[in-house]
């Protein structure tokens, strides 16, 4: 897509948050676990999206453009936030005392998302890709490894959620 002018990059970018708004979300709630820090995440790969469009040449599905574009605005994201969180980690401490308690949602929902925040990266990325119906070919090239290494690393991944599955279970009775 070269020389593009505003307005082009302005239909380009509504139409791209509007159709896969649901996944950039799935990967905010992976990466981010307080509202004010979705939020901040949000904006940061709202912004990256934005500035990625001239570079889009339409060699990929746009799906795997945007995951790769949130994927690395979330890690960048995550170091900076890391290097920071020194300082506010004692009103951290405290912030379950300021809020409203909220009920949880869906516990079960609820369960996965903090299963995948324990993730490394990579983990947590084809995790997120697996919920987005990724196929294989796609989660490969997304993080670039070989499609057997993604189904070896898939049924690791869904041998270890259902024995915390199960464990989890058996300590809620």
């Amino acid at each position: 897509m070269s020389s593009m002018n505003d307005d082009q990059q302005r239909q380009i970018f509504d139409w791209w948050v509007k159709e896969h708004r649901g996944l950039l979300f799935k990967i905010v709630h992976a990466y981010a676990f307080s509202a004010h820090d979705r939020d901040d995440l949000f904006q940061e790969i709202i912004t990256q999206v934005w500035n990625s469009i001239p570079r889009f040449r339409g060699e990929s599905r746009v799906t795997t453009w945007l995951y790769r574009v949130a994927l690395n605005s979330s890690l960048s994201w995550t170091r900076k936030e890391r290097r920071h969180r020194g300082r506010t980690e004692v009103l951290d401490e405290h912030a379950p005392v300021l809020r409203e308690p909220v009920p949880p949602q869906n516990r079960r929902l609820e369960w996965l998302h903090e299963e995948i925040a324990k993730m490394d990266h990579v983990d947590r990325s084809l995790t997120l890709l697996l919920l987005e119906g990724c196929s294989y070919r796609e989660m490969a090239d997304i993080l670039g490894v070989s499609e057997n290494n993604i189904g070896v690393k898939i049924n690791r991944l869904k041998a270890r959620l259902i024995e915390k599955s199960k464990e989890t279970t058996a300590h809620e009775l």
